[in-house]
């Protein structure tokens, strides 16, 4: 297998998994968001429970977007499976919304916005590509993240 072909992802760590997600989640889950966070519910693929993860929404050039800066991560996985259909958390409010998975080849403008407002938490997963980065090198990175668009609200 290539390095090209090999799924890539970055597990949490001890600390991320049980104490910033579960942290950033309770805020969330009482309807403050910490910098564009929100609860990420999708059904599991496999035990079609209900799953839940905090994320950062990013809203770029009029559209909404989440971006898997660790790549295959569980919820990609059970996103791609659930054909997209989610909802999205804060406090009481939810929507039920639907997401579509972004081509590599347009990630880069949007690589590059989350990574302007998130660089601080997210950075390390990117191997050094920032926001200033070239579109060259955001595109190299762009296969190992996926990111997928939410349809605007009904």
């Amino acid at each position: 297998m290539s390095e090209a072909d090999k799924i890539y992802y970055r597990k949490p760590g001890r600390f991320t998994r049980h104490v910033f997600n579960n942290l950033v989640a309770g805020f969330t889950r009482a309807g403050v968001s910490i910098w564009g966070s929100r609860v990420l519910e999708v059904k599991g693929r496999t035990s079609g429970q209900p799953r839940r993860v905090p994320v950062n929404l990013l809203n770029h050039e009029g559209g909404q977007y989440l971006v898997a800066p660790r790549g295959e991560t569980q919820w990609v996985r059970n996103l791609r499976a659930a054909d997209g259909n989610l909802d999205i958390l804060l406090g009481r409010r939810r929507e039920h919304r639907s997401a579509h998975e972004v081509a590599d080849a347009d990630k880069a403008p949007i690589l590059r916005a989350y990574l302007r407002r998130w660089k601080a938490e997210v950075g390390v997963f990117f191997d050094g590509v920032s926001a200033d980065s070239t579109d060259e090198e955001l595109a190299r990175i762009a296969p190992r993240h996926p990111v997928f668009v939410l349809d605007p609200l009904a």
